[in-house]
């Protein structure tokens, strides 16, 4: 048995080929998120452990058992490795002051880390992109937010995901649904699988979100938050619903959608598939007005929402079998040693017009070489041989087209395959 080291289970290497598809995937995101106006933040992944207990909620799942914490030995700073990033991007505001004079909107990417069991669509490290929208309290944010997420899902090709939404209303609202719900819940106990006995008097809430199946009869007649919400929360949540009408997004009301997390108000909302087995939430989130009070700072309204990139990986495979990334647009074969030396200063040309440009190193023959110009993805080969050298010229052959080879002299080859590179993407 072999003795190297291997990474944590659960947290995955991407290796080239597939990161490929990341990049592409992370450029598009970027541009989709300014395309809103939303500006990056880049926050630690290590947090104080206190954050995520004081935004998330001692009682969740998160905290309780999936959270990577320890205690630094240097000075016994109890830290986190970040679970999700809200909580962050909300420290973030608070500490350097960001909402001074205007309302923010602020995207995150990058990697989270929670101690689950591993399984498709659900690693221990695990990338996501959220948007955070602080300072803003009407519900038309809320709906901007869900119009977002749906021309993400016609710009990546993604078809049947389907939005779920709910209002769980404001504090003093689920304090009066609770009460009615623990003594629905405690007459029937008796049916109440382990994980509910024990929220029942921590987080009654969380007894909806139950994935059990042998639960659901139990859940679907349990009391119903809807019918606790008072005029403002009706009201902020028929705007929502009335701006998804208008531009023609198609939601169901889902009243026992809670989401996992405590900070969590008005509305919530889950864009889901049958796509992904179990793990069927492509992107989940809602509005958080009271998490800024919650963590030290002043009370401001806020909504958001995150999704994670191996989801939206899987889903844009499955839509569409990817096919396998290009390293480059063109490769560079030569051979001989005028053409070798010839064909440094050739990629360096081409590379300084914007094109990608791979250079073969390692010798081997024509044949050889020209093989693994094909298996790079390129879309031309730029030939280089004794003749090519002696002339200063170089040859350009179609790699994925059947077209006729060219000599063009060395002057003119960048402009050359650049043009041929645009008529490839007619």
């Amino acid at each position: 048995m072999s003795n190297a080291i291997q990474a944590v289970r659960g947290m995955n290497d991407i290796l080239p080929e597939e990161a490929a598809h990341w990049e592409a995937l992370e450029e598009m995101l970027r541009s989709w998120l300014r395309s809103y106006g939303y500006r990056n933040l880049r926050t630690p992944v290590l947090e104080p452990t206190a954050l995520f207990r004081r935004a998330i909620g001692e009682t969740t799942d998160i905290v309780e058992r999936e959270m990577y914490s320890f205690v630094d030995e240097l000075n016994g700073e109890a830290l986190t490795l970040r679970p999700e990033a809200t909580a962050s991007t909300v420290r973030a505001a608070i500490q350097h002051n960001l909402l001074y004079g205007s309302p923010q909107r602020l995207y995150y990417m990058g990697p989270m880390f929670r101690h689950e069991r591993p399984q498709k669509g659900r690693y221990r490290q695990f990338y996501q992109v959220g948007a955070e929208a602080l300072g803003y309290a009407g519900p038309d944010v809320d709906a901007e937010l869900l119009l977002m997420c749906a021309r993400l899902w016609d710009d990546l090709g993604l078809e049947g995901i389907k939005l779920q939404l709910n209002s769980i209303g404001s504090p003093e609202e689920r304090a009066r649904h609770r009460v009615e719900l623990v003594r629905y819940l405690q007459a029937h106990e008796e049916s109440l699988d382990a994980d509910s006995k024990r929220r029942l008097h921590t987080n009654p809430l969380r007894v909806l979100d139950s994935k059990n199946p042998s639960m659901q009869p139990l859940i679907e007649a349990a009391p119903r938050l809807l019918e606790h919400l008072g005029d403002a929360s009706l009201a902020h949540f028929d705007g929502v619903q009335q701006v998804l009408k208008d531009a023609g997004i198609h939601f169901s009301i889902n009243p026992r959608l809670v989401r996992g997390l405590d900070y969590y108000n008005l509305t919530v909302f889950e864009w889901v598939t049958d796509r992904l087995g179990a793990q069927g939430t492509v992107c989940g989130g809602g509005r958080y007005d009271g998490l800024f009070e919650q963590i030290g700072g002043k009370p401001t309204p806020a909504c958001g929402f995150a999704m994670g990139l191996e989801r939206l990986l899987a889903l844009m495979q499955e839509a569409r079998a990817a096919e396998p990334a290009a390293q480059c647009e063109v490769y560079v074969v030569h051979q001989g040693s005028a053409a070798d030396r010839m064909a440094f200063g050739v990629a360096e040309e081409l590379r300084n017009h914007g094109l990608s440009v791979l250079q073969h190193c390692g010798g081997g023959n024509f044949k050889a070489q020209m093989k693994k110009a094909d298996a790079s993805g390129a879309i031309l080969a730029v030939i280089l041989g004794e003749d090519e050298a002696a002339s200063d010229q170089a040859s350009v052959k179609h790699l994925r087209q059947e077209r006729e080879q060219l000599r063009v002299a060395r002057a003119t080859l960048p402009d050359t395959v650049t043009n041929l590179l645009f008529l490839e993407d007619e």
